[in-house]
């Protein structure tokens, strides 16, 4: 099997991983985007503590998917990469990782909160509640913490109904927040998506903290954007619904 990885997939990780604090998501280098080749049973993830100004496409680090051996590249993976890699294992569907530690969407972590659906922002891209993890036990912290915390974001979705295309992120418990999409852009665009839905949860619920809003509501703005009848955007311009 060719382990290499093609110039556009380093350059599209490499220029989400450059987004991240253009796009108020993270402080420092608090803050990872990978993006999976499949046929290769690899992916490319940014290196630990690099700032992202300092960032080249050369240093990204490429991984085995099935074992976490780095396979090319001259610096360690991001400490988290054995999260990234979870959930590339239990997510088939899935071409690329953000996580961040983007301020309101880390608030709910902390409070052990899910980010509720309160309107059609929220609706437009998570169909549902973006629900935090259980706590890690001290046991898992000690071993495979980060795999363990993988690990703890695919309980959620083991149980029936709870699809990761519908839902594509998570809150890790006292951490952040784990999210995805069909590439590593698509999954920059939706942490994008869930720190914005995650402050406006926060402004509502202080203005009326028993907020809600009509399922059926929150169900069409979904399917407008995704699924086989979707019609938001105009594809021929290049302009089509995206997750």
């Amino acid at each position: 099997m060719n382990r290499s990885v093609t110039a556009g997939l380093r350059d599209e990780v490499l220029h989400a991983n450059q987004a991240i604090p253009r796009m108020g998501l993270a402080t420092l280098t608090w803050g990872n985007v990978s993006g999976i080749d499949r046929d290769a049973g690899v992916y490319v993830i940014k290196p630990s503590g690099v700032s992202y100004d300092d960032l080249t496409a050369g240093q990204l680090v490429v991984v085995d998917l099935e074992d976490g051996r780095v396979v090319d590249g001259y610096l360690r993976p991001s400490v988290d990469s054995e999260t990234h890699r979870r959930l590339y294992l239990a997510f088939g569907d899935v071409g690329g990782i953000t996580h961040t530690h983007s301020p309101a969407a880390v608030a709910f972590a902390q409070a052990k909160r899910d980010i509720p659906v309160l309107g059609t922002t929220h609706a437009d891209a998570f169909n549902g509640p973006i629900r935090c993890t259980r706590d890690l036990t001290e046991a898992e912290c000690a071993t495979d913490y980060e795999y363990n915390t993988g690990q703890a974001i695919v309980d959620l979705f083991e149980v029936p109904g709870s699809d990761p295309a519908e839902v594509p992120g998570a809150l890790a418990a006292n951490h952040g927040p784990f999210v995805w999409g069909d590439s590593a852009g698509a999954s920059l665009k939706n942490a994008i998506i869930c720190e914005a839905v995650a402050q406006m949860a926060i402004q509502t619920l202080a203005l009326n903290p028993h907020a809600d809003a009509p399922p059926y509501l929150l169900e069409r703005h979904f399917r407008r954007k995704h699924g086989p009848d979707a019609y938001y955007g105009n594809p021929q311009a290049g302009q089509g619904a995206q997750r």
